[in-house]
This record gives C-alpha cells, structure tokens and sequence, in this order.
C-alpha cells in the first residue's frame, strides 16, 4: 500500500497552592497548547526502572504503589509507571546491555500487533485485557498510572504483517526495518507515512482505553526523532484521554527545544542516570545548557532523569547489583535541591517498601518539594561560580526567590551569596528550607559553610 508523507509558612503554602502561570510569568491561562495543562506542575512518581529493570511484576508494582499511597501521596508523589519490556514474558534483566536483551522472543501482543502486559508476570492482563484493571487499581489508591515504550513498530508485527487497527494498513506499511534501536531489539522504527500515523493512534487508543495517563517513549531522543515525536503527540490528541508525554533517553540537544517543548511535556538532558558523583556533578552543566536555551514552563519541562535513592538495582543490571543508594547524605541532598531549583520532574527508581526513614526525610520535605512544584516552572539561573562553589537562584510565583549554595569541590568551602545577583535590595529574610529554620535578616550577602559534595537550599524574601 502507498502512504502520504507527513511534513515557608504562609509562603510554603503560596509555593505548594501556586495557581496556573504563562510562561512568560504572569498568573493566568497557560500561553500554550492544550496538553501543557496536562502536567502544569512537574511530575513526581515512581518508576519501576532503576530497581526492577526489565523483570517488574505486578505484585511488585501494586506493593510500591500501596507505599506511595501510605507514605508520599499527602507530600505530592501520585505517579506509577511501569518501566521496559513488560510485555516480554521472559525478562533475562541484563536490560539495556548492548545485544543483551531477548532478540527474537516472543512478545505479548492482540491481533493488531500491539504490545500487550505479559499475563504470567502481571495476571490481571489476562486475556487480552492489557492494563486496565492494574490501572484501575492504582486509580483506586488517588493515584496515576503510566507505561513505558519503545518507539516503533514491533519487528514481530513487521515480519508477520499484522494489520493495524482501524484502517487499511498493515504493519509493515508502518514500520521501517533500516531503522534499529541498537540496544533493544523489539521494534523497528517507524516511517515518517500514513501507516505509521495510523499504527500509534491505534497504539495510544488502546493505551486511553486502559487508563494510562502517563507514558514515556523510550529511543526518541539521541538521536532526536521529530517525526515519530510528532506522530506520537498527534496519537495522545485524538486518542480522548489527557497522557502526560515523556521523551527519553537523553542527551536530548538543546537546539531541539524548541520542537520538543511543543510536543512533549518533559524531556531527558542525560543519558541513563545513576547514583554516581561523576553523574549527578554533570548534570549541573547540562541544565545549565537548558536554562540558556529558555524554553521551560509549565506544562514543558527537562527532566534531570529518575532519583536513585533508597534500594536500587534488585535486577536492573545496569545499575549494578543489588544495592542501596551510592550517594552520600550530602550528595542526596544536592540532588534535591537541584531538582528543585530546575523543576525537574521527580520520579523516584527505589523499591519504595524498602525505604529508611533518612530516604522518606528526603521526599517528604514539603518546602524542598514546593520549589521544585512553584507555579511559574521558571528554572534557577547559575549567578556565581569559583573553584566548584556555585550559587543558583530561582524566581518564585510569590516574587520571592529560591537559592541553592553548591559545593561541587571535594573539600568543605564557604559558599557566599550576594543578593544583588538575584535582583534583591535591601534587608531580606532567610529561612533554610531543608531545615526549616529562619536565619535571620541580611543586606547585601550571605555566607555559609557547605560540605563537600553538598547543598544549601534558602528562600529568600523582603522582610516586609
């Protein structure tokens, strides 16, 4: 067939509340499209992937969702998705290995060829009926419930030339079989034609009717696949449910920010992210490359990728065995606090019943959470950097400002902040937000020890 080419205190509480923002900072109806309301505020969830890698059963999905419920949901955690490859009855969990995972095995699919939950790893699924009773669950507890994908065409609907639902095509009109992911093997990318447009509205209708309300698409980002992007975010539109869209992995190129913004909610600034100093000690750079390209906002955001705290790589092999987190206390809370500060999206990759109670300290702290949940999604700005000393600072929908002092060094050093540098004059009032104590008033700067490795977190306002 032929197929048509496509071209603190009271303030706390105004920071957790904030009302919809425009991007360009002023409160009112969002200055966008329709699917940024979708997600104003940056996601904060689970994801099955930095604990479970490609083996996530059912069980294990409904007992970390039973832990967000009890624990996390009152401080703003609501997400679950269900991360790679669960339509594979037969994980190896060496997922992500190059040439690794399970070449030809046989998927878990309907009769159109769409991916369907393997029934012997999630039993709710059986008989075709995919993940709609899980999602109903998960709904029942308050909260959301997402799904991962490869981008594509399954190579086993390829190969068999399945047709698609809802139209004349079949599947090997969609898909494009020079196109591979090098590191797994499921799917042939898709063709930038009718068929391909017709193979993902089939694919987001199906997921609309098992009420996914998050999904994210996985090998769309390095190198940046627009087309199939775009196809994807024209599926979500017609599909008749409102699916928060994430674009993975990354680097994703700044330079296509301001494509990805119109198409995606949120999008990765790094490859696959670990509890790794090297690792969090970059991402301070590459966010800094996306607060220059000034394309974030409500509804739109870079996402620093998933939080490896807490117990880690049960059978995700690429985050090594398993583990609990790498990260020192004080680089845990760098993290947060650069998450924060950015608005990054916060998806949590523990195994949540296992979290201690220095883990749930960290997620819980509702000040630290509201600067990364402001209303004006305005990301901080680098102001001040000496010998791995860094001061960051981030307007807030109140008019106040979030400042983050960083020790990038190895050493302990004194971090100063001149509030001139964020657009302050005269006496301020501070209050540590990790510690929720009030400094006092200031004019002119503020000093302050900050360990290796380690983080400051303020908010700043006029003392009147």
């Amino acid at each position: 067939m032929k197929s048509k080419i496509f071209s603190p205190g009271i303030l706390f509480g105004m920071l957790l509340a904030g009302c919809a923002v425009a991007p360009g900072g002023s409160a009112g109806k969002l200055d966008g499209p329709e699917f940024w309301s979708w997600a104003q505020k940056p996601v904060m969830g689970w994801n099955s992937y930095d604990a479970w890698g490609d083996t996530v059963t059912e069980e294990q999905v409904l007992a970390n969702a039973q832990y967000m419920k009890d624990h996390l949901l009152a401080h703003g955690w609501n997400y679950i998705v269900v991360d790679f490859r669960w339509y594979d009855p037969n994980p190896n969990g060496v997922d992500g290995q190059l040439n690794r995972t399970r070449t030809g095995a046989q998927l878990a699919a309907d009769a159109n060829g769409r991916l369907l939950p393997a029934p012997n790893r999630f039993p709710s699924a059986a008989n075709g009926a995919g993940f709609k009773a899980l999602a109903d669950r998960i709904h029942a507890m308050g909260l959301k419930f997402g799904v991962h994908m490869m981008r594509g065409v399954p190579r086993q609907a390829v190969n068999a030339a399945t047709p698609i639902a809802d139209s004349t095509f079949t599947a090997a009109d969609a898909g494009n079989t020079g196109d591979r992911c090098p590191w797994c093997p499921d799917m042939f990318g898709a063709q930038n034609n009718a068929a391909a447009q017709a193979w993902y509205d089939a694919e987001y209708k199906l997921f609309a009717s098992w009420g996914v309300d998050f999904v994210k698409v996985d090998d769309l980002s390095q190198p940046y696949h627009a087309p199939e992007i775009a196809m994807i975010r024209r599926a979500i539109d017609k599909c008749g449910r409102p699916i928060v869209f994430s674009t993975s992995p990354g680097a994703t190129d700044p330079q296509y920010g301001a494509d990805v913004k119109m198409n995606a909610n949120m999008w990765r600034i790094s490859g696959d992210f670990w509890d790794r100093w090297r690792s969090l000690n970059s991402q301070f750079d590459l966010f800094d490359k996306w607060v220059k390209a000034d394309v974030a906002g409500p509804g739109h955001f870079p996402d620093g990728d998933m939080i490896p705290f807490g117990r880690i790589a049960i059978k995700s092999a690429n985050g090594g065995r398993d583990h609990r987190s790498n990260f020192t206390p004080d680089e845990q809370k760098t993290l947060m606090s650069l998450w924060a500060l950015e608005s990054s999206p916060l998806m949590l990759g523990a195994n949540l019943p296992d979290n201690d109670a220095a883990t749930d300290a960290l997620l819980t702290n509702d000040e630290v959470l509201a600067i990364d949940q402001d209303a004006l999604g305005r990301p901080a700005q680098r102001v001040a950097a000496t010998g791995g000393v860094e001061v960051w600072v981030k307007t807030l929908a109140s008019g106040a400002r979030a400042v983050g002092l960083f020790n990038r060094g190895a050493t302990t050093a004194t971090a100063t902040f001149d509030l001139a540098s964020a657009g302050l004059n005269g006496k301020e009032t501070l209050r540590d937000a990790w510690t929720h104590a009030e400094l006092g008033v200031f004019d002119g700067n503020y000093s302050s020890q900050v360990p290796s490795h380690g983080a400051v977190l303020l908010v700043v306002t006029p003392k009147n």
